[in-house]
This record gives C-alpha cells, structure tokens and sequence, in this order.
C-alpha cells in the first residue's frame, strides 16, 4: 500500500502561482511513476504531469511552458509548480503513485483561479 497527502491548494488571481506538494509513504517501490491529474465536475479526471523515477517528464499540451514537475526521491516527494495560473485550471488536483501494476491516489487537493 502506498498512501499519498497532498498539499498547496487554494484560491489565486489569474496570473498567479501555486506549488502543489505530495508526500508518499508505505511500500515505495523504486521504480515508479508520479503525477499529477486534474478534474473538474462533470468531467474526466486527466493527466496534467508526470515524472518517472529516473527523472523523464510529460505534460499535458494545456500546461506546457506554465507547469513543473519534480521530485525528491530521497524524501518520496513529488511537486507540481503551476505559473501563469488561468481560470481553467481550476479544478481538483490528485497525487498519483503507479508502481509493479498497482495506482494509488491521493485525497485531492482544490486550485481555484479567479479572473
């Protein structure tokens, strides 16, 4: 089992920033895959980011050039810095650990942008 605690949500202007935070604990396996996803009501939930454990990036074309992801493998961390900050990202923002097979997400985290 792996659990996984988001952090960093909250209200900010267009324009603005924020820096998601989640931390990953229980069974770690070292080969693995973090990321972040996104869901607004009604629709899908949709891969914003993700980053594997040896580093390798993807991110969804409406984040390109305004979204980071990284980690801290040492410390079982994943980040997700969000710039020029729109009103459609607001949404639900969910951790996700996928490691030997098995998913596992976190609570969620709320974005809210206003214009």
């Amino acid at each position: 089992q792996v659990q996984l605690v988001e952090s960093g949500g909250g209200l900010v202007q267009a324009g603005g920033s924020l820096r998601l935070s989640c931390a990953a604990s229980g069974s770690i396996f070292r080969i693995n895959t973090m990321g972040w996803y996104r869901q607004t009501p009604g629709k899908q939930r949709e891969l914003v980011a993700g980053i594997t454990s040896g580093g390798s990036t993807n991110y969804a074309d409406s984040v390109k050039g305004r979204f980071t992801i990284s980690r801290d493998n040492a410390k079982n961390m994943v980040y997700l810095q969000m710039n020029s900050l729109k009103p459609e990202d607001t949404a639900v923002y969910y951790c996700n650990f996928l490691g030997r097979g098995s998913m596992y997400w976190g609570q969620g985290t709320q974005v809210t942008v206003s214009s």
